[in-house]
């Protein structure tokens, strides 16, 4: 017979008092277990120190901005105004109908996207969507979506007076690759 190197352990083979032991120890911990729970889940977070988040900053106001606008003696009007996050960066643009306050006849306008600087206070012009040069005026602006949507009614030669657009073009805005792309819906149609 050949002594192995390694001594018989104790533990080896079972006996009925390691099975008593075992069930001792596993009854202890369901019954603890019961005693001792977790708060309930929620979805929410609590709040404290870590998890407030800064007020979200407010869109751009049109007050004071500069519109890159010739209008001579008279002011440049803000004739209508939204705001939405144009660009997925979390943060409100505003897009603005402006047109000189001509008085008389229908001025052309100009539709401009409107952002907060570097430094969240300073607002400034970043895109000129509709040019007044183009002769356009702006009906059914919207902004929403990512998107900014409106009908363009324009003249379809210099002989059009001015108060009779015989024009109507409806089109869209949305940023892409870091610019506004326009496209124009299937419904797009000319009075």
């Amino acid at each position: 017979m050949q002594q192995s190197a390694v001594p018989e352990l104790a533990h080896t083979r079972t006996r009925p008092i390691h099975w008593l032991a075992t069930a001792t120890a596993l009854a202890g911990v369901v019954a603890l277990s019961s005693v001792l729970q977790p708060d309930a889940a929620t979805a929410a977070q609590r709040p404290g120190p870590r998890t407030q988040s800064a007020p979200a900053a407010a869109a751009p106001a049109t007050d004071g901005v500069a519109f890159p606008l010739e209008c001579g003696p008279v002011e440049a009007v803000v004739e209508r105004k939204a705001s939405g996050d144009l660009d997925g960066d979390g943060r409100a643009e505003t897009v603005a109908v402006v047109h000189c306050d001509a008085g008389i006849s229908t001025p052309p306008d100009g539709v401009y996207v409107l952002t907060r600087g570097a430094d969240g206070a300073r607002v400034r012009v970043v895109a000129t969507l509709v040019d007044p040069e183009d002769r356009h005026t702006v009906e059914d602006f919207a902004v929403g979506e990512g998107a900014v949507t409106a009908t363009l009614l324009g003249y379809s030669s210099v002989d059009v007076p001015t108060c009779c657009p015989d024009t109507e073009e409806r089109v869209k805005w949305h940023w892409k690759n870091g610019a506004f792309v326009r496209s124009s819906p299937a419904e797009a149609r000319s009075v």
